[in-house]
């Protein structure tokens, strides 16, 4: 049994019987009636081999490397290797390009370089108050209004429609109306407390909602000091542009163009407040510029205060933030120009 089992061992690989019983002890030991009748019993039909019918000169690359492998381990390398070999070498990653920051093609400075400070003399104390020009030039808010995302655009149609829904047509029209007198009756009666520099009382006939949304920045106030104007009418007169500037006055210390904002939900972040930092910035930039004002303004505040009295929320904007905001509303001073 052992002898016949090495036979078959023997007899897989062509030649090795023939030399084998060559061998003087081997022909001892098998009779050549033993070899015979072995050959013939284990000789088995060969196998056809697929990678024969493989066209050999197109893959010639691929069919050695696959028929020449001895073991199935594979590494990084043999990988790496196989790959090549099916799919060519491999591209050179580069990471994406990030689009570079749009920068205006009319870049102003936010500070003017060539104004002229003139020392305040300590007798001008009454806040400047200048009368908005009405010329051909655009406003700050016609331009921030005419130059919406497609985004912003969207989401205002939808609150317009969904107000609509819930008021009426007519409603919502008397709702508008109401908002825009309540920021009326505010800024006046901070104009007010502005030039007489004390609270007024609160039995004076104000209205409820008025009481409201002073009694939410009466904390704000506190901190203002050195007020230099209110509802003072600015224009800019390289990039003709003008506005109305609620207030310009020293916020802890540091001078400021104020915007007063109401509002019935809470704004407790600077983005809360959309496009208002832009506003802040095209007044600073439109002061700094406008020759009446013999002072320039780094800094803005955004003061958003609410109806049912609860405090307001103060966003203070650096010179840093400002001249960020500056840019951005140059991009939309140019789209704006561009369109008209």
């Amino acid at each position: 049994l052992v002898r016949m089992q090495f036979l078959q061992i023997l007899s897989r690989k062509p030649g090795s019987l023939e030399v084998l019983f060559q061998i003087p002890f081997c022909q001892k030991q098998f009779p050549y009636t033993c070899l015979s009748t072995s050959a013939c019993v284990y000789s088995k039909k060969k196998k056809i081999n697929g990678y024969e019918q493989v066209d050999q000169e197109k893959y010639k690359n691929l069919v050695h490397s696959v028929i020449s492998y001895k073991t199935s381990a594979q590494t990084p390398e043999t990988i790496l290797e196989e790959d090549n070999l099916l799919y060519g070498p491999p591209a050179k990653h580069r990471p994406p390009i990030k689009a570079g920051t749009k920068t205006p093609k009319n870049w102003v400075p936010l500070i003017n370089p060539s104004k002229r400070i003139v020392p305040v003399s300590s007798d001008s104390n009454v806040p400047m108050k200048i009368g908005l020009q009405r010329t051909k030039m655009p406003s700050v808010t016609r331009i921030l209004q005419q130059t919406l995302s497609p985004q912003q655009v969207f989401y205002l149609e939808r609150w317009k429609q969904k107000m609509i829904e819930e008021l009426g047509k007519e409603g919502f029209e008397e709702y508008t109306k109401n908002l825009f007198l309540q920021g009326e009756l505010f800024h006046s009666a901070l104009e007010s407390i502005f030039l007489s520099e004390e609270m007024p009382a609160r039995d004076q006939g104000e209205d409820d909602v008025v009481a409201g949304y002073l009694s939410s920045v009466e904390h704000v106030l506190e901190d203002i000091s050195e007020v230099k104007a209110l509802e003072s009418g600015v224009h800019h007169e390289t990039l003709q542009y003008l506005g109305l500037v609620d207030c310009v006055a020293k916020y802890r210390g540091r001078l400021c163009v104020i915007d007063w904002k109401t509002s019935e939900k809470p704004k407790p972040f600077l983005q809360n407040t959309y496009d208002n930092p832009l506003q802040v910035a095209a007044y600073i930039g439109a002061i700094n510029h406008d020759a009446n004002y013999d002072f320039q303004v780094r800094c803005g505040l955004i003061v958003v205060a609410y109806k049912n009295g609860s405090p307001a929320h103060p966003h203070f904007m650096d010179p840093d933030l400002c001249s960020q905001y500056w840019d951005k509303w140059l991009l939309r001073l140019e789209e704006y120009m561009d369109k008209n």
